[in-house]
């Protein structure tokens, strides 16, 4: 009975993987890399929609704050001309954005003012953003309080 057992403990054992673990392994990790590579991927357009959606958002408001300092009467003949274009100050940002204008009659002492913006992605999908004003003749304070 000695033998036996002594001829067990002298067996060498194979310490190694075999192919079906090493095979296992290797689709988890390409999974794993596949994964980071995906979500890195989502990031980089995430932070590329956000920096579009910000430079749009500055430029629209800019325009829209040269728009409110113009008077009543220059308002009136922007809106006459019929030019909806609006002419950015960026060499930059003109080449990637597009603005346009709309102003509209809501009543006779009071306008509309929407400008939009697009662009596209770094993907090449088209975006865009809108932004509403209004503008009373006397002001938007003067127009509440004379109408209310």
């Amino acid at each position: 009975m000695l033998k036996g057992s002594q001829s067990r403990r002298a067996r060498p054992t194979c310490g190694g993987f075999t192919l079906v673990e090493v095979m296992v392994a290797a689709v988890v990790l390409i999974f794993g890399i596949v994964g980071a590579v995906t979500t890195l991927q989502r990031g980089f357009q995430a932070i590329d929609s956000a920096r579009n959606l910000t430079m749009a958002s500055q430029l629209m408001q800019s325009e829209m704050e040269r728009l409110r300092l113009k008077s009543w009467a220059q308002l009136e003949a922007l809106q006459a001309s019929r030019d909806t274009t609006v002419p950015l100050d960026s060499a930059a940002a003109g080449a990637r954005f597009t603005c346009t204008r709309t102003i509209s009659d809501l009543k006779t002492d009071m306008k509309e003012i929407v400008l939009s913006a697009e662009w596209r992605g770094y993907d090449g999908r088209p975006q865009s953003a809108r932004l509403i004003t209004r503008y009373g003749k006397s002001g938007l304070n003067d127009y509440f309080y004379t109408t209310h």
